[in-house]
């Protein structure tokens, strides 16, 4: 017979996959609320964060309870106390698709600096490091998610390669600061998301091996 535990576990994994999802549908709409410089797509961004922090809560406060309850040990205690972590990094994410979209509204206001080729790069990867870090929770695959922790370094190298170009804007032309600087801080914005896709790597690792790999080499 089923332990009715399992059957909670189970809701909150369900829970916790629908606040990824909706955390991927920011990322991409935030996308093309900056590259197809659409403000209502933009606001309905940051309107819709709300409902992830929503989640966010009620996954918190369901982790506790089952803590109070249940009192569980070993695999189920790790899949408890990373589900807590996971939702609070998805948040996180959804926090800075939200200034993300802020930065956008206010690009929009102005004429386009420069096409954007290096921002939608880095968004696009960040976009699949956020999907196979949750794929790599559903499926319990720990080398998917080292995958992940790796994956990090092309998104810091990109950013580095926006700052310098950016920089270049702002040397020729004072004119392109404002404009630079905003686009130079979702630059980092995508940079911060990638880092929290990289946490849920190193959550998932903890959640299937028992291994705590953060501040070491994935490998």
């Amino acid at each position: 017979m089923e332990r009715h535990l399992d059957a909670e576990l189970r809701a909150l994994r369900e829970k916790l996959l629908l606040m990824g999802g909706s955390v991927e549908f920011q990322l991409q709409d935030v996308l093309n609320a900056l590259t197809g410089r659409d403000s209502e797509l933009a606001i309905r961004v940051v309107e819709n964060d709300l409902s992830i922090n929503k989640l966010d809560i009620e996954i918190d406060e369901t982790c506790l309870r089952l803590l109070a309850l249940h009192k569980p040990t070993a695999g189920d205690l790790r899949f408890i106390t990373t589900a807590m972590k996971i939702s609070s990094e998805l948040e996180r994410i959804s926090d800075l698709a939200e200034n993300i979209a802020e930065r956008a509204i206010e690009l929009n206001q102005e004429p386009q600096l420069k096409p954007y080729i290096d921002i939608p790069r880095m968004a696009n990867w960040t976009l699949q490091m956020v999907k196979e870090c949750l794929d790599a929770f559903m499926n319990r695959d720990a080398v998917l998610a080292r995958k992940v922790c790796r994956d990090d370094d092309y998104v810091d190298h990109l950013t580095e390669q926006l700052f310098r170009e950016l920089v270049s804007f702002m040397l020729e032309d004072p004119r392109t600061i404002t404009r630079a600087i905003r686009l130079t801080f979702i630059g980092k914005y995508y940079e911060r998301i990638a880092d929290h896709a990289t946490n849920v790597g190193e959550l998932v690792v903890y959640m299937v091996e028992g291994k705590i790999i953060r501040h070491q080499n994935v490998d």
